[in-house]
């Protein structure tokens, strides 16, 4: 079975977000990942956009009961109609979780991980911090897509 990564961020972001999230979707792929996201545009479109550009497959979680609204680059659309509930999917589905940006969406998907044991790798995504006022450290924070992609696929096979 492949091992399947998900890369989780904002529906809307800039230039310089949505080149990592290529940079990443092409590097899992490269690697033999799956790559699974929400399935729409912003960061989950450019990182299936990157898997493709190496052959990679794609699998979309779409929140409404359409797989008509999956992007593209999306070749296995899963329409769920959860709305956001539809993040545990995603992230249920993955080995890792790759962050990159984000919008609370995106929160949510980062606490859904951290809450079950999964890793997450975070650029340029949210930094957390416990009730007790210290930073959490749950969130691997790295800015290089091509070294969040090896380091995903590495967590993955130790799990």
């Amino acid at each position: 079975m492949s091992t399947q990564i998900a890369v989780v961020g904002g529906s809307v972001a800039t230039p310089p977000v949505l080149a990592s999230a290529e940079a990443v979707g092409a590097a899992l792929a490269a690697a033999g990942a799956v790559v699974v996201c929400g399935g729409l545009g912003g960061v989950m479109a450019a990182a299936c956009r990157g898997a493709k550009s190496e052959g990679g497959l794609t699998v979309g979680i779409l929140p409404g009961r359409s797989g008509a609204a999956a992007n593209r680059w999306v070749d296995v659309a899963v329409a769920t109609g959860l709305g956001e509930a539809r993040n545990a999917l995603v992230v249920g589905s993955a080995a890792v979780v790759i962050a990159i940006d984000g919008e609370y969406g995106t929160l949510s998907e980062i606490a859904l991980a951290l809450r079950a044991g999964t890793p997450v790798i975070g650029i340029g995504t949210w930094a957390l911090t416990g009730p007790d006022g210290e930073p959490d450290t749950g969130i691997v924070p790295m800015d290089d897509p091509r070294e969040a992609a090896a380091l995903a696929m590495r967590l993955a096979s130790s799990r």
